[in-house]
């Protein structure tokens, strides 16, 4: 089985969710530094999607870029955009695999999709 992760390596949350993927025995874990390497917002709206996650759930509010565009965090369409120009909004760490995707917050909820 083969598990991604969108992964900041500064958050304590998504470090112990990497963590967990990495001691599941035959889990094949590839790491997008999503911060490095942001991804499309095609590619977010996808994800999130397989997550059965609205934008405006997924969308770190308390980052001061919120404020600094003044997003309106309840308008998915703008939400994405911003996610895509600005992917620190992007609520970490998430994991998808082939049974799903989820925002691995907690990290135990990584073990939901494993």
């Amino acid at each position: 089985m083969k598990a991604v992760i969108w992964h900041n390596p500064r958050c304590s949350k998504s470090r112990a969710a990497l963590a967990i993927l990495e001691e599941t025995p035959g889990l094949e874990v590839a790491v997008l530094e999503y911060l490095k390497t942001p991804p499309s917002r095609a590619d977010i709206a996808a994800v999130l999607d397989k997550a059965g996650v609205a934008p405006s759930q997924a969308v770190r509010k308390g980052e001061a870029v919120v404020k600094e565009i003044g997003l309106d965090a309840s308008d998915d369409a703008a939400v994405l955009d911003a996610m895509a120009a600005h992917p620190i909004l992007i609520e970490r760490p998430i994991i998808i695999t082939d049974k799903g995707a989820v925002i691995a917050r907690p990290p135990e909820k990584a073990r939901e999709i494993l």
